[in-house]
């Protein structure tokens, strides 16, 4: 994140933060703003259109207010509409995560990043889980995963700048160091 966008993104995730507050909506908004940033992600023509200066503002808000729907908080949605009356619009997923590492600070959650070579059963999620917590003394964890089938098999776990390489590709790499010494 560049300084410019830090100076925009950590002053409306703060704000939006207290708005979350003040409601006693933060698990709410936090739970939208997870829709959204999976929705953005999964499309990048929608990223492109709302990032777009040539598209008008009222042309964004119609495509917000489709998108959100009545299932979003009046409050978040307005938000959104301030973002585009503003033009920062694109600042949207910025924004959004910040918003929620904000949320797991509040709720003394940490984010940990999982690499695997293959999706995690629900047993190795739970055993993932209490493995962070004992390393972190966090209060819960939140997980965020993603599958990379170079790993051959086993685990990446990242929390923070720790990183654990549990993956078989890592352990090839380590012995092929030791081998070639």
């Amino acid at each position: 994140m560049s300084a410019i966008a830090g100076q925009i993104i950590e002053p409306y995730a703060s704000a939006l933060m207290s708005v979350a507050q003040s409601k006693n909506l933060t698990e709410e908004f936090g739970n939208d703003i997870r829709s959204l940033l999976e929705l953005l992600n999964s499309s990048a023509e929608l990223k492109t259109f709302l990032g777009s200066p040539v598209v008008k503002p009222q042309d964004k808000k119609a495509i917000l207010q489709r998108i959100t729907g009545d299932e979003m908080n009046p409050a978040l949605r307005n938000f959104l509409m301030l973002l585009v009356d503003r033009g920062r619009i694109l600042f949207l997923e910025g924004i959004g995560q910040q918003y929620l590492a904000l949320l797991r600070k509040l709720n003394q959650t940490v984010l940990a990043e999982v690499t695997s070579a293959h999706p995690l059963t629900e047993a190795q999620y739970d055993t993932l889980t209490a493995k962070v917590k004992a390393m972190t003394n966090a209060r819960a964890v939140e997980i965020s995963t993603t599958i990379e089938p170079e790993l051959l098999g086993g685990v990446i776990i990242k929390v923070g700048s720790r990183v654990v390489d549990a993956s078989l590709r890592g352990q090839l790499r380590r012995i092929g160091i030791k081998l070639a010494q």
